[in-house]
């Protein structure tokens, strides 16, 4: 089968693990590129000689393409989904979508009104731990699960080469760039949409960050299930404490690593029993899924995940926390939906 052609967007720090993955994909093909850095087209025309290279995504729209991947900042994206949307191409976008919720909901009618697929990196949820999470809690293993507890505290040097570096001047870099992740994960394993939020952000004397990196939140569903969630970048201890725990009315699901380690354990068991989980490689199994998954929908050989239309329900979460730090008061997710209709 021919492969699915390319364009890749954005030469930047995160570009080096979709590459990484793409580049091990035969069902993949990059045929341009584009970085408005010089010194990044300069990187790119070393690794892919003989492919076009340009600064603006409308220099290389016209090679014979199939879809985009947009490796960009969130808050930098309006010509190339517009230009995307324009040719026809499917998109590929990392998250956030945008760093603007009514901005990311246009681009999603955008895409609808022009009949692609816009699918968004939320990589997390191709992790074997996330999959197994999941099936027990619809398969009834810890009974009806009630409420959760959700850690991420980090100690995250935005100053170092590996990172990209525009999250240090961003409004509420830890909601945009890290919670959205959680806030997709909860809403995937527990099957269910947000109703209301509490929440408080802040930001500690010695931050790096221009805006809050600190989350606190109080998260109601609509399946009855809530969530206290605890989320920050500058925690200032290492390594990553990572914890989300899921009671329900037969016992308990934790998982103690970002990329692995979940357990189990029934009503009055006295021990946590650890869950098998496949073999991973952090960033790579799970991206590599994620295309998988982008190449078949594109296809048309399956059904699509990760859409824009259903980020915008955890974009309604990031917005509603911070509404709820503005007005120190509750938060309905609904009307964040009325707000972006």
């Amino acid at each position: 089968m021919t492969p699915l052609r390319l364009i890749f967007v954005g030469f930047g720090a995160r570009a080096r693990t979709w590459l990484q993955v793409i580049l091990a994909n035969p069902d993949l093909q990059i045929v341009a590129l584009c970085d408005p850095d010089p010194a990044a087209r300069t990187r790119a025309a070393e690794q892919f000689q003989g492919i076009p290279i340009g600064a603006d995504i409308a220099e290389v729209a016209d090679t014979d393409s199939d879809a985009v991947l947009l490796c960009t900042p969130p808050g930098k994206r309006e010509h190339q989904i517009e230009t995307a949307c324009a040719h026809g191409l499917h998109i590929l976008a990392e998250k956030p979508l945008s760093d603007n919720v009514a901005t990311a909901s246009r681009f999603v009618d955008m895409a609808e009104t022009a009949g692609i697929h816009l699918i968004v990196g939320l990589n997390f949820r191709y992790l074997g731990v996330t999959q197994a999470m999941r099936d027990l809690l619809r398969g009834g293993a810890i009974g009806t699960p009630e409420f959760g507890r959700f850690i991420y505290e980090r100690w995250r040097d935005g100053t170092q080469d590996w990172l990209n570096k525009y999250p240090l001047t961003m409004d509420h870099p830890m909601l945009w760039e890290q919670s959205i992740h959680h806030f997709d994960l909860m809403r995937y394993v527990y099957d269910a949409e947000p109703a209301y939020i509490q929440a408080h952000t802040s930001n500690p004397s010695w931050t790096m960050y221009a805006g809050d990196t600190n989350v606190s939140a109080l998260i109601a569903f609509e399946n009855g299930i809530t969530v206290n969630y605890q989320g920050t970048w500058q925690s200032g201890h290492e390594p990553m404490n990572f914890n989300w725990r899921t009671d329900g009315s037969e016992g308990i699901i934790v998982q103690r690593e970002m990329f692995g380690d979940l357990a189990i354990a029934r009503r009055r068991e006295p021990d946590l029993t650890p869950v098998a989980l496949p073999d991973h490689t952090p960033w790579i199994s799970d991206a590599t899924e994620l295309l998988k998954s982008f190449v078949a929908t594109c296809r048309g050989s399956a059904a699509p995940e990760c859409t824009g239309r259903d980020h915008l329900q955890s974009l309604f979460m990031l917005q509603a926390c911070i509404l709820a730090t503005d007005r120190r008061a509750t938060v309905d997710i609904d009307e964040i939906r009325a707000i972006t209709s």
